[in-house]
């Protein structure tokens, strides 16, 4: 992406390019095939047009001749540009200063209709000088000290010698009075003819020479009938239109000259402005008189007229079409161009939900559902119909920018206030690698700040926030508003059994995807409330895929987004949940009374880091080789689909991990869990602190990664301040710990870095029961475990990287004392201390965080091995592992919430189904062989010997009879082994 703005494009056209632009010859090749569709075609023609979010890079200014090729209609390519390509920042307009008062006349119409081949003189010499009415005056100075005008181009008769003389008429995009009045303005300022006195003959029978393409008919107050120019209320723009159509048929010598007049009162505003200025700028919606008064007062003195070539209405009536066809296609590629015009300077239209909705219903598959859903309910197609709209109309997303910009000057005192800073990472990257790519960011899900928070970061930086896929619980009452028209769009929890339902959503994201909307969402489907990274849910990526493969005309790029929080509003929500509690249903009521608290609290910062980018082509080059890039139909189902969608998912969460942010929270979390007490010496904390920020700094994780730079007793200080740490002061030194609930609320934050610490805790879990152990056989034990951790972690090595890893590691151990080499035997043989020293202490403290992995990889092959091969089904081993996992924290020491999720024993399972560990039998049982119980008694070097027996006391109870009294045999923590024998 270029420099931050809302409509952002790299190439931007320059200002001369963008108000020369004719009317396209394709365009009006175009209307002229379009008039033969009916009104929901021309709604699909207005819709396609793409954000300015993401902007190719092979744009180029449209020519300045084209009217002259107006009537030619065989080329398409003069519409290949697309006006979103150019950023309403970089049109720089010329200001013109010029007097205001009566003495600057502007010049009248021609007197007679010349032809079009005849020569005539300057337009300096060819017309008098004439007042403008009395109204228009008397108007004019009341308006004038509250607008001032920038036209382009700077003196539009110097830049377009086709008009020579011959009478002129202006077409506006509506009707209104000022309207009229900057017009008549603008043309006296630049010597033009006024649009205030009549053509020749007057065929307008208006006596006026300006017409417009829609009425602003959303006010209920009547117009000022001494005031307001005479127009008929019951005219349109097509009887204007089509009488002067008629007086070219009548009358041949006649040659008006067609200038369509772009006026925008206040643009685009940036973030800079004013929230009023932001909420009566100009906009896609046509407003009444009321809000036109208020732009024109706040930004009025910000007002562009755009001038645009003229076409020959002589050579529209030549082409010989029937009249009627001739109005359409006229009004149809004015339509156009004014929307070129108006995506260009202000921006493209992003609500979806008007623009959208019709296409979604059009689409062929919606129609089929629709079908199908009539028979399936025995009802008429038109109430299938109605609601496959109402489905449609829940789901879209209704984007305001004046509603963007009001909630961002409402959360920048709210961020202020509830945070420390917000910090920002890696965006730059994104913003060159984004040009030319449809953008869908996937970030982590850690809370419901996430998405205010992304959007917010985006918009403060001049990026278009995307478009974000919420789940409808969060549609509440005012809330579920604001969140619709900053972007959200709703998706119920589970869209099974409602294939209606499916397929508007499926088309809806298809039509986003093609139109090159930016859109976020979470693959893991909810919030963590572990803080670990959830296991993918493929089926919104399944739908982007899809819509790319349907139309691969856009490249997308997938922009994974780690979020970090020191400090969670949900917090207690999540304990209990962990604890088992059902999750409330979220209200507005809920959410007002909690606002006061929120204000209140300290959530420390946030830290958001933009990862590296994951290109579908890419992906789909790795997996599905045998795809051309030609389309691929919607029911299609290629047997690379499932593969693409999974890797894709799987690295989506790499990429996500590795760009972790590693906040105070978390390297307080890392050693304060790692006793069993919870609590630390302040001494010794400050060494542990300094022990995993010396590894972050000499084993680095990835490029993308960040770590907080403060000191550790800075780090301890802000714990401190924002209420994680409790101080108990002692005469031998203070203790630093937290107790009870914040706790489990801890562990939260240790999961968040989990995977940066992976290589330093498997080496350090080695050396829990073992005092001596060879290098080879640390690095073999290790190479056989992670296919487990990388799974479950997202890490991104191979084994071989892995296992260099962990040679690096063990250099830094060494050196920092934690290990000793004794010997260059067989590879080297590492020993640690004797006792209880501080580095044994330390080294405990690292290897703590991927104990309780090993002791759930324990259980897991435990219980199948006590039941032996063929007993038990997938599903009834997770069952009999989580309870087993559940009976030891219960009779031994609390164990972490994520010690007995369901999930991760699935996940441990399934990576031994794919390391053919087990598989299942013709009745679905699983089975193994002697490979398993081997894996099983290297569990010796890792878990203790009282600790494996305990676990294997739990398991066979738990296999036979889920009840046993397990007092046998205990170890005094079931997370903390004691100490082997030296």
């Amino acid at each position: 992406m270029s420099e931050p703005s809302t409509a952002d494009a790299p190439d931007a056209l320059a200002p001369e390019a963008v108000a020369n632009e004719a009317i396209p010859s394709a365009d009006r090749a175009r209307a002229d095939a379009d008039v033969r569709a009916d009104a929901s075609a021309t709604v699909a023609t207005v819709a396609t047009e793409p954000p300015a979010h993401d902007v190719a890079d092979d744009a180029q200014p449209l020519p300045s001749d084209i009217a002259a090729r107006a009537s030619v209609p065989d080329t398409e390519a003069a519409i290949d540009t697309d006006p979103t390509e150019v950023d309403r920042h970089d049109v720089t307009p010329h200001d013109v200063n010029r007097p205001d008062g009566d003495h600057d006349h502007a010049p009248v119409q021609a007197a007679l209709p010349i032809a079009a081949s005849a020569p005539v003189e300057s337009p300096d010499a060819r017309v008098p000088a004439v007042r403008p009415p009395w109204w228009a005056r008397l108007l004019g100075r009341v308006m004038a000290p509250w607008v001032t005008l920038t036209v382009e181009p700077e003196s539009p008769v110097d830049h377009v010698p086709e008009w020579n003389g011959r009478p002129v008429c202006y077409v506006l995009e509506d009707y209104g009075l000022s309207n009229a009045l900057i017009l008549e303005r603008a043309c006296r300022e630049t010597g033009l003819p006024s649009p205030l006195q009549p053509l020749p003959g007057d065929p307008l029978g208006r006596k006026r020479a300006y017409v417009a393409l829609s009425r602003r008919n959303v006010s209920a107050l009547p117009p000022l009938p001494s005031l307001t120019p005479q127009v008929p209320s019951a005219k349109t723009h097509s009887g204007s239109l089509a009488r002067l159509l008629d007086a070219h048929r009548v009358d041949p010598a006649l040659d008006v000259q067609l200038v369509p007049v772009s006026i925008f009162v206040g643009r685009a505003p940036d973030k800079s402005s004013g929230w009023f200025s932001v909420l009566f700028s100009e906009n896609w919606t046509l407003v009444g008189r009321f809000r036109r008064i208020m732009a024109i007062a706040l930004n009025g003195r910000d007002t562009l007229v755009r001038f645009a070539p003229p076409v020959s209405l002589r050579e529209i009536v030549n082409e010989g079409l029937p009249p009627e066809r001739t109005v359409r296609k006229l009004s149809r590629v004015l339509r156009t161009h004014f929307r070129r015009i108006r995506a260009a300077v202000i921006g493209p239209d992003l609500s979806t939900r008007r623009l959208l909705v019709d296409q979604v219903l059009a689409a062929e598959t919606v129609k089929d559902a629709i079908s199908d859903q009539a028979r399936r309910d025995k009802s008429s197609p038109a109430e299938a119909w109605k609601k496959a709209h109402g489905y449609a109309y829940e789901i879209a997303a209704d984007y305001s920018h004046p509603v963007v910009r009001s909630v961002s000057f409402l959360l920048t005192p709210v961020w202020n206030r509830i945070y420390r800073g917000v910090l920002v990472h890696h965006l730059d990257r994104l913003k060159q690698d984004a040009p030319g790519f449809e953008v869908v960011y996937v970030p982590c899900h850690r809370s419901h700040m996430d998405y205010l928070l992304l959007s917010y970061l985006l918009y403060a930086r001049g990026i278009v926030p995307p478009h974000i896929v919420a789940g409808i619980n969060l549609n509440l009452p005012v809330i579920g508003t604001i969140l619709r028209k900053g972007g959200a769009f709703f998706i119920r929890r589970s869209i099974r059994g409602s294939a209606l339902y499916s397929a508007v959503f499926s088309e809806y994201m298809a039509q986003l995807v093609s139109g090159g909307y930016s859109i976020e969402y979470f693959i893991e489907g909810g919030r963590s409330r572990t803080g670990r990274l959830l296991p993918p849910k493929g089926g919104t990526l399944a739908m982007t895929v899809r819509a790319f493969l349907r139309q691969p005309t856009r490249p997308v790029m997938f922009q994974p987004v780690y979020i970090g929080y020191e400090k969670l509003m949900e917090g207690n929500s999540y304990l209990d949940e962990l604890t088992g509690k059902p999750k409330e249903k979220e209200s507005i009521w809920k959410l007002l009374f909690g606002i006061p608290k929120v204000l209140r609290s300290n959530y420390g910062q946030v830290v958001v880091n933009f990862g590296e980018p994951i290109r579908l082509g890419e992906v789909l080059g790795e997996h599905a080789p045998d795809w051309n890039g030609t389309p691929v139909p919607e029911d299609a189902k290629p047997a690379w689909l499932g593969e693409t969608v999974s890797a894709l998912a799987q690295r989506i969460q790499v990429n996500v991990n590795r760009a972790a942010d590693v906040n105070p929270i978390n390297l307080l979390a890392l050693a304060l869990l790692s006793t069993p007490k919870h609590a630390m010496g302040e001494a010794d904390l400050l060494a542990q602190i300094t022990l995993s920020k010396t590894l972050l700094a000499d084993v680095p994780y990835s490029d993308r990664v960040t770590v907080t730079p403060h000191a550790p007793a800075e780090i301890v200080a802000h714990g401190e301040e924002i209420g994680v740490l409790t101080r108990v002061p002692h005469p031998l030194g203070d203790v630093l710990g937290v107790a009870g609930e914040k706790a489990v609320l801890l562990s939260y934050f240790r999961n968040n870095v989990l995977h940066l610490f992976t290589a330093a805790s498997w080496i350090a879990c080695c050396f829990q029961n073992n005092r001596r152990m060879g290098v080879v056989s640390v690095l073999r034990l290790g190479r056989s475990v992670y296919p487990f951790l990388q799974a479950e972690l997202f890490l991104p090595w191979s084994e071989d990287e892995f296992v260099e890893r962990l040679s690096r590691t063990i250099d830094v151990f060494v050196r920092e004392g934690l290990l000793e080499r004794v010997s260059e035997d067989d590879g080297g043989i590492l020993a640690r201390n004797a006792g209880q020293t501080d580095e044994v202490f330390r080294l405990r403290a690292i290897g703590h965080s991927l104990q309780q992995a090993f002791e759930r990889y324990y259980i897991a092959t435990s219980v199948l091995v006590k039941n032996g091969a063929g007993t038990l089904s997938a599903g009834e081993l997770e069952t009999l592992c989580q309870l087993a996992a559940q009976r030891l924290s219960l009779l031994y020491a609390p164990a972490a919430p994520e010690f007995f999720d369901k999930t991760l024993f699935r996940g441990f399972i399934q990576k031994m189904r794919e390391l053919k560990l087990v598989w299942p039998d013709a009745n679905g049982k699983l089975t193994f062989d002697s490979r398993l119980e081997a894996w099983a008694r290297d569990a010796k070097f890792i878990l203790g010997r009282e600790l494996r027996h305990t676990i294997e006391k739990v398991s066979p109870e738990a296999a036979r009879s889920g009840d046993g009294n397990g007092s046998a045999a205990a170890p005094a923590a079931a997370d903390t082994p004691t100490e082997p024998k030296a």
